[in-house]
């Protein structure tokens, strides 16, 4: 009976609203920030973080995730609702003559929503856990324009696919570039045994841990057959293209007890490539329960740079403003993770073809305080952490949970926080360091 009683609170605690859940992650203001309510979030020098918007009603996303600017000042929003399919939402928001957030819901009973873009042919495109889709967030009935563009995504709950989010990139010929997630952390069982087929791979590894390749075909139309594009990729919710044709990839990586190993990672994604799940991690490291006939780390793409441990790098976006013109052609970089070195946004400097620039060895800060080495000889990302004291402080913020990066026509780098139901505005300060 007890149990079953602690099993029903718990339902209940996942199913409630995030406004009744949010108090403890509210953000104190304390000033202005280029026209926001200033948070009490310590910046890198020049820069300054302003609130948006945070829900403590019903109104708005519950959880928010993609952002997208419209053509008038207004935003598109994706709520993800909660880890259950069917509760996600398209939101756009809007602002008053006073400045006030105004939210209109635009569709729901959406099965996770992610991404938002914006398509070669000038349409909003929208990434489900099981489809990508396409509506028009002008017309009247926003919801009567949803139209399904690619269909055949895994429909997986949380509890079947352990990364059931789906993102996607245009490549420069217009194709879409999908991303699967891997099932599993590992593709070991519970005892730390590999689930291998008879030829002693991944079982999983066939039809997921990739990133698809769709054909476009011309006026919204894409082909529902795929090519795999990429593969041996945990999780690619972060994706990006740079002008020159480089393709980019945050990859999560597996969740081991140790809170200092594995690295994330930067991946520069080729056709065909294969970068490591689930056998290996980090530069060349097999993984446990993997042999090695099979890991072959050495075979595997390396990453291009290795990032702190269980950073969580979920958005990767290159800064095209003018609010910040140091920052002009840097690749922002979301860290989401909870443990001691995420919740901060990374601008990493870059080459010519938006390959990041690296430094062999090299630190990174946890929080509360202190730095931990990269190990010898890995390459580490190069450049800044805008928001280096986005840590807990008891009564004046919550530690950030940055989920996408969106650049707004002014230069403002507008950020969803999806933990803490928050939606915030990177821009300049005018307090001298």
């Amino acid at each position: 009976m007890k149990t079953v009683r602690l099993l029903a609170l718990l339902s209940l605690l996942v199913a409630a609203p995030v406004s009744a859940r949010a108090a403890q992650g509210a953000y104190a203001t304390d000033g202005d920030c280029g026209g926001r309510p200033m948070t009490t979030v310590r910046m890198a020098p020049g820069y300054c973080l302003g609130l948006v918007w945070q829900g403590a009603r019903t109104e708005g996303p519950r959880m928010p995730r993609g952002l997208l600017a419209l053509s008038n000042g207004d935003w598109l929003v994706t709520d993800l609702g909660n880890w259950y399919p069917g509760n996600g939402a398209i939101w756009r928001l809007s602002f008053g003559p006073d400045g006030a957030p105004r939210w209109r819901r635009l569709a729901q009973g959406l099965n996770m929503p992610h991404t938002a873009a914006r398509g070669p042919d000038g349409r909003v495109y929208v990434s489900e856990m099981n489809r990508i889709l396409t509506l028009d967030p002008d017309a009247a009935d926003p919801a009567a324009t949803v139209r399904t563009v690619i269909g055949d995504l895994p429909d997986n709950r949380l509890h079947a696919n352990r990364h059931p989010l789906s993102s996607f990139v245009f490549d420069a010929n217009g194709d879409l570039l999908v991303n699967v997630g891997a099932p599993s952390d590992r593709c070991v069982d519970a005892r730390g045994r590999a689930r291998a087929n008879a030829a002693g791979a991944c079982i999983d590894s066939a039809a997921t841990a990739q990133v698809r390749r769709h054909a476009y075909l011309g006026n919204g139309r894409w082909a529902e057959d795929s090519a795999v594009f990429a593969s041996g990729l945990r999780n690619s919710i972060a994706l990006v293209r740079h002008p020159s044709g480089t393709i980019l990839q945050g990859e999560n990586s597996v969740d081991l007890t140790t809170p200092d190993h594995p690295y994330d990672e930067i991946n520069v994604l080729r056709q065909g490539g294969h970068y490591g799940w689930p056998y290996c991690v980090d530069l060349a490291t097999p993984l446990p329960g993997w042999s090695a006939a099979q890991t072959r780390c050495g075979q595997r793409d390396r990453p291009v740079a290795l990032l702190p441990p269980h950073a969580a790098p979920l958005d990767l976006i290159y800064y095209d403003g003018a609010m910040f013109p140091e920052l002009r052609g840097r690749l922002l970089i979301s860290w989401h993770g909870y443990r001691r070195a995420g919740g901060r946004i990374m601008a990493a400097e870059t080459d010519g073809e938006g390959r990041p620039l690296t430094d062999i060895g090299g630190r990174y800060a946890i929080y509360p305080r202190g730095a931990l080495s990269y190990p010898a000889g890995a390459p580490s990302i190069r450049g800044k952490v805008l928001t280096p004291g986005w840590d807990t402080v008891a009564g004046r913020q919550p530690r950030g949970a940055p989920v996408v990066l969106a650049v707004a026509v002014d230069g403002s780098i507008w950020v969803t926080d999806d933990r803490n139901r928050a939606i915030l505005r990177i821009a300049r300060s005018d307090k001298t360091p």
